[in-house]
């Protein structure tokens, strides 16, 4: 990943989705040549030189100010998530380029605790990466075919959805699974572009998924802090359940998300059918831990 390129790539994207008319410019005659706005015409929205703003598409984002980034971002009528990823950008842009592994601990046994203490809902605690560092009872039991592979050290979410059989079967949303994914993997590069363990991620993901390198190229980010989802569990088929996605301020990159359903809803049945399936799966493993650690 360089971040010029990803600079210029995205701003590019974004500047293709907008027209004249929802820019509230006018619109002249002829067929033109780019698909949404001119460069020379974000120049003008956003109170700047067109030579400045080409620059700034070029890849040169680290000169530019807040105020100028937010010019920018008005112009292009980014979301919230596209405005947090050019700032991210921007940072990325400002900083000499330092590969390699983040450091990365035990889990805080207090951040254990809660997880642990979450009995009715399914939780787990991921990294940026989309890895699974730890679950509760009910979490491991509604990833069970993410953990199924025991040569698995680390269970990712985006490498069994792309790059496993059982990951089409498990999302039955099978697109807009795509598509969260790949947009939470863009929205990290933005934050860490110089993680070399994202960087051998998304490598690996673009070299042998055709899914995940169409879905990557169109440069989407997004904010998941709640919404529903659906899983095909082997055990209790289908069942849609809300979640809620919590950052760990404590703890910077690291996210507890936990599913509920409603009472007296199916999926809330099918939620007690799973508690039951991971009780009688206890059993006859022995019980385990409350919390599982991949």
């Amino acid at each position: 990943m360089s971040t010029e390129s990803d600079i210029r790539e995205f701003l590019a994207s974004r500047r293709a989705k907008i027209t004249p008319q929802q820019a509230g410019l006018p619109a002249y005659g002829g067929n033109r040549r780019v698909p949404g706005l001119r460069r020379e015409e974000v120049a003008l929205l956003a109170g700047v030189s067109i030579d400045y703003y080409v620059r700034l598409e070029r890849g040169h984002l680290a000169g530019a100010s807040e105020t100028v980034l937010d010019a920018v971002a008005n112009a292009l009528q980014l979301d919230d998530a596209e405005r947090a990823h050019l700032f991210d950008l921007a940072r990325a842009a400002k900083r000499p380029a330092r590969r390699g592994k983040r450091a990365r601990g035990p889990l805080p046994d207090s951040v254990l605790r809660v997880l642990a203490s979450m009995t009715d809902s399914p939780a787990f605690i991921r990294n940026g990466r989309l890895d699974i560092l730890a679950t509760n009872r009910l979490g491991r039991a509604l990833y069970a075919p993410l953990f199924a592979d025991r040569s698995v050290e680390t269970v990712n979410i985006a490498r069994f959805t792309f790059l496993t059989p059982q990951g089409r079967d498990f999302f039955p949303e099978w697109q807009e699974c795509v598509n969260t994914t790949v947009s939470l993997l863009r929205t990290e590069a933005g934050r860490a572009p110089h993680d070399g363990e994202l960087t051998g991620l998304v490598g690996e993901l673009v070299t042998r998924s055709e899914e995940f390198r169409t879905a990557w190229a169109k440069h989407n980010v997004r904010l998941h802090h709640t919404g529903r989802t659906s899983f095909r569990h082997p055990a209790v088929g289908v069942l849609t359940l809300d979640f809620d996605a919590m950052e760990l301020p404590a703890h910077p990159g690291l996210t507890l998300t936990a599913y509920s359903a409603a009472p007296g809803t199916p999926d809330h049945d099918a939620l007690q059918l799973l508690a039951a399936w991971a009780a009688t799966e206890e059993t006859q493993h022995t019980a385990g831990p409350a919390v599982s650690s991949p």
